[in-house]
């Protein structure tokens, strides 16, 4: 090959590679930007509505104590949740449940209705993430307001579906909530 002819392919080869960024400049870097300044408003509508969502103060800690725990902080934490109050009624949220056959963690998905009539007592539902429609439990609770936003519940929740036994018996738990 002559000298001339790598000279030619090289600056064919420079000239391809110069249109390829010219096009890439022209034609997809405004493309590119558009989607970086679409992608801008989402996630900044995304933080405002996070942030009026947390600013609105609507959570609650509910933990449930568990004397048949080891450890004495696991008595309380064992159960421990976070709900989101929905409106001054209605309130769900997610808490760590019984750990499963293989050792791993679990956790419940639970709604509690306000009951309006009476200041403090609720209905509630929790199901486990896993099988829930079977092993849900339902029940009955009162909150007592005992300083600022604490609040002491006594509660008593049952199966809906009988064991293998042909039992639901029920259980009375007492458990510990702080409202946000």
């Amino acid at each position: 090959m002559s000298k001339k002819n790598k000279t030619n392919k090289i600056l064919l080869r420079s000239a391809i590679l110069f249109c390829i960024i010219y096009l890439e400049l022209c034609y997809l870097a405004p493309i590119l930007i558009i989607k970086i300044k679409k992608m801008k408003k989402v996630l900044l509508t995304a933080a405002v509505a996070l942030s009026t969502l947390v600013a609105s103060a609507q959570f609650m800690v509910v933990t449930t104590y568990d004397g048949d725990q080891e450890e004495n902080a696991d008595k309380i934490t064992a159960n421990l949740g976070v709900g989101y109050m929905v409106n001054d009624a209605f309130t769900v949220g997610l808490a760590k449940g019984a750990v499963d056959a293989a050792g791993d963690d679990t956790y419940d998905l639970w709604a509690r209705y306000n009951i309006a009539q009476v200041e403090g007592a609720y209905a509630s539902l929790q199901m486990p993430t896993e099988d829930g429609s079977e092993n849900m439990r339902i029940g009955v609770g009162f909150a007592f307001n005992v300083w600022n936003d604490l609040y002491v519940e006594p509660n008593y929740t049952m199966p809906t579906s009988e064991d293998d036994n042909g039992d639901r018996e029920g259980t009375f738990n007492f458990g510990v909530s702080y409202r946000f």
